[in-house]
């Protein structure tokens, strides 16, 4: 089976545990504000890679994946469900640890087909990384132009449903770096019983040069990157709101 693929990065370090062979795949429904790769947000066929392909390119150099695997990104890849499964049933042939990098915006608990194909792809997926942009839904529809009812929702699925879980939020300052949203990220995910690690991310705008690229206006033009070490003391109200919501939920 073929998938619509952006590009390939075969040494990816921030994407799952160990060295990843990583896919990002094109298409996607977000409009994030702080998006550095807009490139990939057009549906249309970029590069049509068959599955058996890039199995065959990962197996290549298997000995320095040894500690990694294979990360599918995007893009959005839930877009392309069919083709992970075939991907990721293929990697499991192979012993490969598989993880999809989501915002999660496609998961949609009333469509049979979509929960179909989720049915069949999790058991195949040995994590999941979810980025979550904002835990309040007016702030989350102004960010990226879509709600957050449906991504928190496959949050609690996959934690209801023991899929490991890495939570990715991105500090950008003026938008997400209000301690009282901070808090209430921690309290939401500090529910979640197979969060495995949590990833507070600075903003940065090298994205910009793409925008131009494409004649697409950078809604955060304006916008300074964050700063590290701002957003390192940030991280202490997700961490507080995780604390309180197990002290106040033990498992």
């Amino acid at each position: 089976m073929q998938g619509n693929i952006h590009s390939i990065e075969t040494f990816g370090s921030v994407d799952g545990p160990g060295i990843r062979f990583v896919i990002f795949l094109q298409g996607c429904p977000m409009r994030c504000a702080y998006c550095h790769n807009p490139d990939t947000w057009n549906t249309k066929e970029n590069i049509l890679m068959d599955s058996d392909e890039l199995i065959l390119r990962f197996l290549r150099n298997a000995s320095f994946y040894r500690s990694g695997g294979i990360t599918v990104s995007g893009g959005e890849p839930l877009l392309q469900m069919d083709f992970l499964i075939d991907l990721f049933s293929k990697a499991h042939n192979h012993n490969i640890h598989t993880c999809i990098d989501t915002s999660g915006v496609c998961f949609d608990s009333t469509s049979q087909e979509f929960m179909t194909k989720l049915e069949k792809l999790l058991p195949l997926t040995d994590l999941v990384m979810l980025d979550i942009k904002h835990i309040n839904n007016k702030k989350h529809q102004a960010l990226t132009d879509n709600p957050n009812t449906n991504i928190l929702a496959f949050a609690t699925y996959l934690s209801d449903h023991a899929v490991d879980l890495y939570i990715r939020h991105v500090i950008v300052p003026g938008l997400t770096d209000d301690p009282d949203d901070l808090f209430r990220l921690g309290e939401f995910i500090g529910k979640l019983k197979t969060l495995k690690a949590l990833d507070i991310l600075p903003y940065h705008n090298m994205g910009t040069i793409k925008y131009q690229a494409l004649n697409i206006p950078y809604r955060l033009r304006d916008t300074p990157p964050m700063d590290k070490e701002k957003a390192i003391l940030l991280k202490k109200y997700v961490l507080q709101g995780i604390k309180s919501a197990r002290e106040n939920n033990p498992s």
